[in-house]
């Protein structure tokens, strides 16, 4: 089942949560809607739904319009955070909820309800918790219930916001190899409102990354991430450094940054940004080339297999932060309030939010 979303837009009184927002989704697709809190992508996720209607635009399913139709003719499968599993009911009943309330002359059959409920048990490896409740499961088994029951109503699209907010951090990682090893196997086409970055690189076919009602990038992951569209993409996607300054003659002088400006065509002495990830500084104790800088380090943190380094750039108020494996910082043996000098390996300068 494929979407199109064509010129959406969505107000919330004085608020613009989308602004002729515009996508296609392909059939089968698994598509993650990424941005910080505020941005639209819940909102445009229940429109899609039927939970939400937009003030202008279409939605479209595999070419029909459905910009006006209930939610329940849009075959839709919902997966919220919170679970939203019926306390009193057994998880069998819980995933066999959606059967049962079927018009009569669409309802399966009780034998019917019961095989299907335990293959789709089986499918998310529940099979042997069916008589349980759900105060008996933890929160990541609570959630596998909960898109069971979603998936029950066979639906032609399957949309989750924020599926694994409410869980612990190694519950979440578990989880997201799950569900992308699910979505393997059914190929249900799915939508997935995050605003964890590493979440999205790694569980969906494409990201789309959203500010301000608007979309900044839609592509790959490996797309989104090496080649961002804008600032806003390259700086929500990992942690970045940022060197104010600009752009005179060919060069730019941005921090202690000097950098080519790529045949930039605007008018001299043009304030810039450049953006190094932190990933992507080098620590020497020698100066190598034009390109370094001296700093002191201020602070080390270790973060199990990675160190996170935070150094003041020399001769000024501006800092760098720097992440090293562990096996690196251990060759280089650095130390608190050591004077080192930084490189970054990839500069990206933008200007008005233009990639140069």
């Amino acid at each position: 089942m494929s979407i199109e979303i064509e010129n959406i837009t969505k107000q919330f009184s004085n608020f613009n949560a989308l602004n002729n927002v515009s996508l296609t989704i392909p059939s089968g697709e698994l598509v993650a809607l990424l941005g910080p809190s505020g941005c639209g992508k819940t909102t445009l996720l229940r429109i899609i739904a039927g939970l939400e209607y937009a003030d202008s635009g279409r939605i479209l399913f595999n070419g029909e319009d459905t910009t006006k139709s209930h939610v329940r003719e849009r075959k839709v499968g919902f997966v919220f955070q919170h679970y939203a599993l019926f306390r009193h009911m057994t998880v069998f009943d819980n995933v066999a909820f959606g059967l049962t309330v079927r018009p009569k002359e669409t309802r399966p059959t009780k034998q019917q309800i019961s095989e299907k409920v335990m293959k789709l048990l089986h499918l998310v490896q529940m099979e042997n918790m069916a008589n349980r409740y759900p105060a008996q499961l933890s929160g990541g088994q609570r959630q596998r219930i909960a898109l069971a029951r979603a998936l029950a109503v066979e639906p032609q699209v399957l949309l989750l916001d924020e599926p694994f907010g409410a869980l612990d951090a190694q519950v979440r990682a578990e989880l997201r190899r799950w569900l992308r090893k699910l979505h393997d196997e059914i190929h249900v086409t799915s939508v997935f409102v995050t605003h964890d970055q590493e979440e999205a690189l790694e569980v969906a076919d494409r990201i789309v990354v959203m500010n301000k009602g608007k979309i900044e990038q839609a592509g790959t992951p490996d797309q989104v991430y090496e080649s961002p569209a804008s600032a806003f993409v390259l700086s929500f996607l990992g942690n970045v450094n940022l060197f104010h300054g600009r752009i005179s003659q060919g060069q730019g002088q941005l921090g202690g940054l000097k950098v080519d400006s790529n045949g930039y065509a605007g008018a001299d002495d043009t304030p810039a940004v450049a953006y190094v990830r932190s990933h992507d500084i080098e620590i020497d104790r020698v100066w190598r080339d034009e390109t370094s800088i001296k700093a002191e380090i201020r602070h080390i943190l270790k973060l199990g297999p990675s160190v996170r380094i935070s150094l003041s750039i020399d001769g000024s108020n501006d800092f760098i932060d720097a992440e090293l494996t562990r096996d690196v910082f251990q060759s280089l043996a650095l130390s608190h309030g050591e004077s080192v000098f930084v490189r970054p390996r990839q500069i990206r300068v933008f200007v008005d939010d233009y990639q140069i």
